[in-house]
């Protein structure tokens, strides 16, 4: 299973941008996805997840600003991110579960003041 992230970049406070994710190698539906992310000197946190069934949890910090959706394509996952803060700043990886975990290789997104 390989999951491939798109959509980083840099972007002005205040502004937006929309992580994609896609899953290959698996015809299976995942349990879940998720979106993760790194900061420099810092451990990896949840941001959103999204289960098969619909429901969706978030970090307390992006609530009201973030929204994860799954896409029509079995196995894709968007990120849609308004608002954006210098605190934002890291990479962003794509999560995605059943049965075993599996990690994309993250995609960076640099929030400028």
């Amino acid at each position: 299973v390989q999951l491939v992230e798109s959509g980083g970049g840099l972007v002005q406070t205040g502004g937006s941008l929309i992580l994609s994710c896609a899953a290959s190698g698996t015809t299976l539906t995942f349990n879940s996805m998720a979106w993760y992310r790194q900061a420099p000197e810092k451990q990896r946190e949840l941001v959103a997840v999204i289960t098969s069934g619909g429901s969706t949890n978030y970090a307390d910090s992006v609530k009201g600003r973030f929204t994860i959706s799954r896409g029509d394509a079995k196995n894709t996952v968007y990120l849609h991110m308004n608002s954006l803060k210098s605190e934002d700043t890291a990479v962003y990886y794509c999560h995605a579960q059943r049965n075993l975990n599996h990690w994309g290789r993250g995609t960076q997104v640099t929030v400028s003041s």
